[in-house]
């Protein structure tokens, strides 16, 4: 079992971002190492899934969330490939709607949060209330009265947003938070990459380089926001990214390793119920077809 400390914060002590190698790898000596450990967890996380499902108490929040390029989206497929769709739902959170707006900022996630017993993945969430919003100052478009927006607005929506992860934890909703954490050195090759490989050219967009010309904004409110809101019942797992196919197996390492902590069982069934089930085999089996 891989030892997930180094890449997790619960609040303990002061965390530095500066601190994770987006380019480690671990012990693995090879991709190809990491990619059979992947494909064991994909498949140990289906009979999990299975357990979550038929279990029916919890549920799990897995949220995405990084600078552009770092892999969300390949990560949510390489990593829940083998997942029961039925069990598994996935929303992506792009800028909220006019009428989205007219709600406070958490009204569009509670519409999407998992039920029990199934796994729900946010590609993007709530942060980018304390990330894109505040980089660009875009609480001032939001319909806050104007006395509420005041320097302390970015503490109180940490609070909130603790005190939330805190109620989804206390209702058997378990949070899960990745940030995807590359260099910008990577990210320039993967923008370059989208430019001259013409399959990738739809992934392109300007804004992306000019939402790049943010970087520094961007790392110093993701360092203050996982700061603010990594705890124990919803920690923040820092991802090193460089390495999409390290990024993949730590991410399946951590599901599994949340999962395996639920002690999650299926239904025992009464002495009544394993009788019925003894006689309706009885049943079949005298059938003559």
């Amino acid at each position: 079992m891989t030892d997930l400390s180094n890449y997790k914060y619960d609040g303990d002590g002061k965390f530095k971002l500066s601190k994770i190698i987006t380019d480690d790898t671990g012990k693995f000596e090879s991709k190809e190492q990491a990619e059979k450990k992947l494909n064991a967890n994909v498949s140990c996380m289906k009979d999990l899934q299975s357990r979550l499902y038929a279990h029916d108490k919890y549920a799990l929040l897995l949220i995405f969330q990084a600078m552009d390029t770092a892999g969300k989206d390949g990560a949510i497929k390489h990593v829940m490939s083998g997942l029961n769709p039925q069990g598994t739902q996935v929303y992506c959170f792009k800028q909220p709607s006019s009428g989205e707006l007219d709600h406070d900022y958490l009204w569009r996630v509670n519409k999407c949060l998992p039920e029990r017993g199934r796994i729900g993945i946010f590609n993007r969430s709530y942060y980018e209330e304390v990330l894109v919003v505040k980089v660009h100052n875009l609480v001032e478009n939001q319909k806050i009265p104007e006395k509420l927006i005041k320097d302390d607005i970015w503490k109180k929506r940490y609070h909130q947003i603790r005190n939330y992860e805190k109620y989804l934890y206390e209702n058997g909703i378990i949070p899960i938070k990745f940030y995807l954490h590359i260099s910008k050195e990577e990210q320039k090759k993967r923008l370059l990459e989208r430019i001259e490989d013409s399959s990738k050219n739809w992934k392109f967009s300007e804004a992306d380089i000019k939402e790049r010309e943010y970087w520094d904004d961007y790392q110093k409110c993701y360092e203050e926001a996982i700061n603010e809101t990594g705890t124990e019942y919803a920690p923040w797992y820092i991802i090193p990214s460089d390495k999409k196919w390290y990024a993949r197996y730590m991410i399946s390492e951590i599901i599994i390793q949340q999962l395996k902590k639920l002690k999650l069982k299926y239904p025992e069934l009464s002495e009544d119920q394993l009788k019925m089930l003894q006689l309706c085999k009885e049943t079949l089996l005298k059938e003559d077809i």
